[in-house]
């Protein structure tokens, strides 16, 4: 079983100078969430610093990423050491993007990105 920081290390390590392409385009940044947090749109919305009436979208993360070749080693990754992986997108047009699974030790594990549709 691999801990969470050698998972956090290899997503850092494959999405190393991979950006998001939206109207602006973002870094994958890893992330690491208690697994005691119940992911909800509200907590969503207010790690995002949105309001909790917000609206959140939900996706798997071949959508999101299109399936692109540039990110097959982040999603290969992704779902090899991640249970229940979702992507989530917060808001309307400065978008807030979660991509989050469970670890094998418990913990919420991923990215945050952004996107930017107008």
């Amino acid at each position: 079983m691999k801990s969470d920081e050698v998972i956090l290390a290899e997503l850092k390590k494959a999405s190393e100078g991979l950006l998001v392409i939206s109207e602006s385009d973002y870094p994958l940044e890893p992330i690491r969430w208690n697994g005691q947090i119940a992911i909800t749109p509200e907590y969503l919305c207010s790690i995002g610093g949105l309001p909790a009436d917000s609206p959140v979208e939900e996706t798997d993360v071949e959508t999101f990423f299109h399936m692109s070749e540039k990110f097959r080693n982040v999603t290969a990754l992704l779902n090899k050491n991640l249970s229940g992986l979702k992507v989530y997108k917060v808001g309307l047009i400065n978008i807030p993007v979660y991509i989050i699974g469970r670890s094998p030790e418990g913990n919420w594990l991923g990215f945050s990105t952004r996107l930017i549709q107008t």
